[in-house]
């Protein structure tokens, strides 16, 4: 049962296309634009979680009033403007925790002094207080958002990602709702599942996944829970499916990062599973994308290569050149495990002619990670197992220096790849310096797979121990905590 203090957030009136904020947008595509909005964030020491997703809701009027920290970027962003310049709604139409206060201090309008608004956002000291509140990205939800997340994922049956803090993470799940009864799911349990999604993919990109494995799992149950509840519209439908395949991807991701590659090929399936009785072809494409990365790491190049060109069989409708790129070097990395050189060679071709098409409207929300960074660290890694330490060592550095602040695990990643080659390739000091850095990284990212990296670097380390720098690192490296 719903508690009586959580109403309903949803419009009265069916949702109004913000046209203004859609030509602010211009010539850039929505994940363009949302790059945007998280540097301008930076620039005036705000965090928001901005994706593609989000500039889409905006642009269909499902946001109608931003939350605090958003209504400080975008107004950073556009000086001079009132967000009713921009398309939005006063802040006292929209139904959600600031508009349901009773006392007269709700603010009237977007613009008014977020001072006034006690109730945005609980848990925080003041209106732009990022310390104090529950999620890392989401330092101040927007009403809308919160409120879904809230009813869908914890009051009606469903898992949750909910409101309570459960460690450093910021994430909680309610693992008991998940086996409680569920009616038929709308909108709202749809909404909150791709939230869901969203929100451990961010934390990952943060934390990397150990900490979170064990937590996703209920929201995962209750996902499937709420497609065999049926929905009340086929839109809905569809929208449960592509979310639950989605969720399921990224749980497995989550298993394959901390080592457990049994359950992430088991979770891959299911995502599959689910894309081929919808006929959801960007689903079944994003399955095999991760299945053919998962076979490359357990010693499957062959079956990494066939998921990889299955998966461009599938993609090739979809019209995104940087889905086609990633898949062109998830090829390339099975070539490498091959030893075909001139296959992979190829594949790479492929990937970096399709990269510099640039980004289209047509590119999938989870390829956010997909940027120049990872083009080079996907390509270090092909050159690493084809023992051309030299090259691989140089696209490395590349990608750590190219790579988004924000993605905190991949800087880890492709600092421990550096390290690896550059100690395998006969640099051992330089190697140790590298293999620092990483673990300074690893005190706020757990990541099984970083790990045994680094274990590897060590261990092509200890004939050079006598080297200063080797080492200290050696030193510190035996006595940093593990994964448990």
């Amino acid at each position: 049962m719903a508690s009586s203090a959580v109403t309903s957030s949803q419009s009265p009136r069916p949702p109004r296309p913000n046209l203004a904020f859609r030509r602010l947008r211009g010539q850039r595509s929505p994940a363009e634009f949302a790059a945007a909005v998280r540097r301008a964030a930076r620039e005036i020491g705000e965090r928001v979680s901005c994706d593609a997703r989000y500039i889409g809701r905006v642009e269909a009027g499902e946001i109608r009033c931003p939350n605090y920290a958003y209504e400080r970027v975008f107004l950073h962003m556009f000086p001079g403007s009132t967000l009713a310049d921009l398309g939005f709604a006063p802040r006292s139409s929209v139904r959600g925790r600031g508009a349901r206060a009773s006392t007269d201090d709700a603010p009237p309008s977007c613009t008014t002094s977020p001072a006034g608004a006690p109730h945005e956002t609980r848990g925080a000291t003041h209106p732009y207080d990022t310390q104090n509140t529950h999620d890392p990205y989401h330092p101040h939800e927007d009403h809308e958002e919160s409120d879904v997340l809230r009813r869908a994922f914890m009051t009606r049956g469903g898992a949750t990602v909910a409101a309570a803090s459960l460690g450093p993470l910021g994430l909680a799940f309610d693992a008991s709702a998940a086996d409680r009864p569920v009616r038929r799911a709308g909108s709202g349990e749809a909404s909150a599942l791709e939230e869901a999604v969203l929100r451990i993919r961010l934390l990952d990109d943060r934390h990397g996944a150990d900490g979170l494995y064990r937590r996703a799992a209920a929201p995962l149950r209750a996902a499937y829970a709420l497609l065999d509840a049926g929905a009340t519209r086929q839109t809905t439908a569809d929208r449960l499916h592509a979310g639950a395949g989605e969720l399921a991807i990224s749980v497995g991701w989550l298993a394959h990062d901390s080592g457990r590659f049994d359950d992430a090929r088991s979770h891959y399936a299911e995502a599959l599973a689910t894309a081929r009785m919808t006929g959801d072809a960007a689903l079944e494409a994003h399955a095999f994308c991760n299945t053919a990365f998962l076979a490359r790491d357990t010693g499957r190049p062959r079956e990494a290569v066939r998921a990889a060109q299955a998966a461009q069989r599938i993609a090739r409708g979809l019209g995104s050149a940087r889905l086609m790129s990633l898949l062109a070097l998830r090829e390339a990395g099975g070539w490498a495990g091959l030893a075909d050189r001139t296959a992979c060679e190829q594949a790479l071709a492929r990937a970096q002619a399709l990269y510099v098409r640039g980004t289209s409207d047509a590119d999938p929300e989870w390829m956010s990670f997909y940027g120049e960074a990872e083009l080079e660290g996907l390509e270090a890694q092909c050159w690493s197992t084809l023992g051309d330490w030299p090259r691989a060592a140089r696209h490395a550095r590349r990608a750590a220096q190219l790579q988004d602040p924000h993605f905190t695990r991949n800087i880890a990643l492709y600092t421990a790849e550096l390290a690896d080659d550059l100690a395998r390739g006969g640099r051992p000091d330089e190697a140790a310096t590298a293999g620092m850095r990483v673990l300074d990284l690893l005190e706020e990212v757990q990541s099984s797979r970083i790990q045994t990296m680094l274990a590897g670097t060590a261990r092509v380390l200890l004939p050079h121990r006598r080297a200063s720098g080797v080492s200290v690192f050696l030193e510190r490296h035996a006595n940093a905590p593990r994964t448990a």
